[in-house]
């Protein structure tokens, strides 16, 4: 598979832009389950085969954005599951079969499977689980420093040891269980004798700007990477850089790819903004920042957070 390049020109839609985004992004950690679909499973791994792919998209997103629909005023989680669901809907060599499958065991619900699809030329219908994450690395906290309970969400309430557990432990056991085997069954319309699968996890792990952390276990080597820092820190952090940057102010949803040049704005407009936002509180919020020429960009994520971040931590998982 090709490096992972932020720049993603030429381009120029916003859903589009997420798009190829998702299409080369990594996964943050690795389970037993394979990976990703990657672009050669689906029909788009040359250059040639991509633009062919994303350039009719570019230029008449419509169809993109009715897909997408509402997902784009709701949750991150939903809108890159409904990206996903178009890309395996729409390229070449994969074809949708099912979205958030319910599996049921008397009226209760135990829990629903996020995209089955196939691959050509294997017939067997393939189970994918998906996820987005952002994950902040905390220099002091449970565990050994490479403890993946270090690693938590900007709001407090999710971890990386916390969805690998759950992950391995039961979103993607489900998809084994007979209840579970019989619901595609009914949903596919003939029994399944065998069901392979894989898991999707891009995001970004932000390292602490203030302190040295090594990667969580499990981390994959080629996972995105950025920084995050207190509000207080802002200004040291500005004046360590190489050079004064432009930069953009990401809105949810569209923390995945980065925005065109005509978007950002001075590092004197960010700050305002950050001070503004500062006054009185403010959520974490992700900024870019570009360094370097347009021509040979070099790109930098922060989260900048409140100063009295973490507000709260959750807890290690427990064994099942």
């Amino acid at each position: 598979m090709p490096p992972f390049r932020d720049d993603l020109r030429p381009w120029r839609h916003p859903l589009v832009r997420d798009l190829a985004w998702l299409l080369q992004a990594p996964d943050l950690v690795t389970l037993d389950t394979p990976g990703r679909p990657d672009r050669r499973c689906l029909g788009l791994e040359s250059d040639a085969a991509l633009v062919d792919y994303l350039a009719p998209l570019d230029a008449a997103p419509a169809p993109l954005v009715r897909y997408v629909g509402s997902s784009l005023e709701g949750r991150m989680g939903h809108y890159h599951e409904r990206l996903w669901q178009f890309l395996l809907e729409t390229a070449p060599q994969t074809r949708l079969l099912a979205n958030n499958l319910p599996v049921l065991r008397e009226r209760r619900t135990l829990g629903e499977l996020d995209l089955v699809y196939a691959e050509a030329p294997d017939p067997a219908p393939v189970h994918l689980e998906v996820a987005i994450k952002y994950y902040l690395g905390l220099p002091e906290g449970p565990g050994r420093d490479d403890d993946q309970a270090r690693w938590v969400g900007p709001g407090g309430l999710d971890s990386l040891a916390l969805k690998r557990h759950h992950l391995a432990h039961h979103q993607l056991p489900l998809a084994q269980r007979p209840v579970a085997l019989e619901a595609l069954a009914e949903r596919l319309g003939g029994p399944i004798p065998r069901l392979r699968q894989r898991l999707a996890m891009p995001g970004v792990l932000f390292y602490p700007w203030h302190a040295r952390l090594p990667a969580p276990r499990g981390a994959t080597p080629d996972h995105l990477h950025g920084h995050w820092l207190h509000w207080r820190d802002w200004p040291r952090w500005c004046a360590e850089l190489p050079e004064t940057p432009r930069g953009a102010w990401l809105c949810k949803p569209h923390w995945l790819a980065l925005p065109p040049d005509e978007q950002l704005t001075s590092l004197s407009s960010l700050t305002h903004r950050l001070r503004l936002h500062f006054a009185h509180g403010g959520a974490p919020l992700q900024l870019c920042l570009r360094l370097g020429r347009p021509a040979s960009p070099l790109w930098r994520r922060v989260i900048v957070v409140d100063d009295a971040w973490p507000h709260r931590l959750p807890l290690p998982p427990t064994d099942d």
